[in-house]
C-alpha cells in the first residue's frame, strides 16, 4: 500500500485557506486606507510589518501610548451560541479603553486570531466585529496574525488577542499625580458584563436554563468610550480615569489614585443593572460581586468638582456620568459605606 506523503496540509494546516483570509482583510483594508493619510499606501496587510506615519499628528510633545488584551472565556459563549460578528468589537474595546485611561487618542489597532482549523465564513465574522470596533474608536486596524494551531486547539475552539497603540500630548497625559484629595468620583455605566467575569458566568450557566434574551445580554458588546473620554481630555476636565476590568470597582479605581489617597464610594448609589441583578441570585456574595463585575459601572473619571457639571453635557442619556463618591485621606484606601441596591 502506498504511504500518502507527510504535508503541512495533512497536518491540519492550510495555507491556502489562510491567504484567502489575508487578501479578505486587505480589500476590506483599502476602505480605510483610502480615508486616511497615515497608512501608507497599501502595503501593511500581509506584509512582515504595518507602518504608520505619525508625523502630521499636529500634537505637541507627544508620547506614545500601547496596551494588549483579550476577551478571556467571553469567547467560549460565542462558540456555544454561534454568534461571532461582535467578540471583535470586544476585543477592540478592551484595548482602547486602557488607551483613554491616560488620555491617549487611539491610532491602530492588530489582532491576533488562533484557531484549531481555520473556518472562513466565522473568522471573517470576528474580522467584521473587529473593524466596526476599530470604526467606532477611530482607529485603524493595519495588521495582525491568524495562526492555525491543530493539537492545540480542537477544531472549533479560538482565541483573540489585541494590540493598540495611541498618542498625547505630554500635557495631556491622565496621571494619578494629578488626583487630589475631595476630587469628586464619576461613575459611566456600562453597557453590561463587558469582557470580565465570564469564567464565573459560565459556571452559572451550567446550572440555569438559557432563555434567548439572556444570550443577547451576555454577548452584549462592552461599550468603547473613546469619543466622549478624549473631548474630555481635549478641555482639561479630567484628572485620572480607571476602565472597570478584572477586579471590578474594588481594584482598579485605587490603580488610578496615589498612594498617600485613599477612596469613598457610596455603594447604595450605583446604578446595578439588570443582569447584575440577575447573577446576585446565583449565591455570590456582594463583595465577589464588586471585585468580579463591574457591576454597571464600565469606566471610572477622577476629577475637580467644578468640572461635573460641563463633563454631562458631553455624554448621552444612557451613558450619563453620575457620582458615587470622592478622593479621602483615611488611612484605609478603598472605604465603601452603604448597602449596594441589589
Amino acid at each position: 500500500m502506498k504511504k500518502i506523503p507527510n504535508s503541512y496540509i495533512k497536518s491540519g494546516v492550510n495555507i491556502s485557506k489562510a491567504n484567502k483570509f489575508v487578501k479578505h482583510i486587505a480589500q476590506l483594508s483599502k476602505k480605510n486606507v483610502k480615508k486616511t493619510k497615515n497608512i501608507l499606501k497599501n502595503d501593511n496587510i500581509g506584509a512582515f510589518g504595518s507602518i504608520f506615519d505619525i508625523s502630521n499628528s499636529k500634537i505637541k510633545d507627544p508620547v506614545i501610548v500601547s496596551c494588549t488584551d483579550g476577551v478571556g472565556t467571553k469567547i467560549d459563549l460565542a462558540n456555544k451560541f454561534k454568534k461571532f460578528d461582535t467578540i471583535g468589537i470586544d476585543l477592540v474595546a478592551m484595548c482602547v479603553n486602557d488607551l483613554i485611561v491616560q488620555g491617549a487618542k487611539p491610532l491602530f489597532f492588530l489582532d491576533y486570531i488562533a484557531v484549531g482549523k481555520l473556518e472562513l465564513n466565522k473568522t471573517k465574522k470576528i474580522l467584521k466585529g473587529i473593524l466596526k470596533g476599530c470604526k467606532i474608536s477611530n482607529c485603524k486596524l493595519i495588521g495582525g496574525e491568524t495562526a492555525e494551531m491543530p493539537g492545540i486547539y480542537s477544531k472549533d475552539k479560538f482565541d483573540l488577542a489585541g494590540f493598540s497603540v495611541g498618542i498625547v500630548s505630554k500635557k495631556k497625559i491622565l496621571s494619578k499625580r494629578n488626583v487630589k484629595q475631595n476630587n469628586v468620583i464619576l461613575a459611566i455605566p456600562s453597557s453590561g458584563i463587558h469582557s470580565n467575569g465570564y469564567s464565573l458566568v459560565r459556571s452559572i450557566l451550567r446550572k440555569n436554563k438559557i432563555t434567548n434574551q439572556l444570550k443577547n445580554e451576555l454577548l452584549k458588546p462592552t461599550k468603547i468610550y473613546t469619543t466622549e473620554i478624549l473631548k474630555l481630555v481635549n478641555k482639561n476636565l479630567v484628572n485620572a480615569a480607571a476602565h472597570i476590568t478584572g477586579g471590578g470597582l474594588v481594584e482598579n479605581i485605587l490603580r488610578s489614585v496615589p498612594e498617600n489617597l485613599s477612596i469613598k464610594i457610596d455603594l447604595s448609589k450605583i446604578k446595578v443593572k439588570r443582569i447584575f441583578k440577575w447573577l446576585k441570585t446565583k449565591n455570590i456574595s456582594s463583595i465577589e460581586m464588586l471585585k468580579t463585575f463591574n457591576c454597571g459601572v464600565g469606566f471610572c473619571l477622577i476629577v475637580d468638582k467644578k468640572n461635573v457639571k460641563k463633563i454631562k453635557k458631553y455624554f448621552s442619556k444612557n451613558y450619563m456620568p453620575y457620582e458615587i463618591g470622592h478622593v479621602s485621606n483615611n488611612k484605609k484606601r478603598f472605604n465603601f459605606y452603604n448597602s449596594i441596591k441589589w
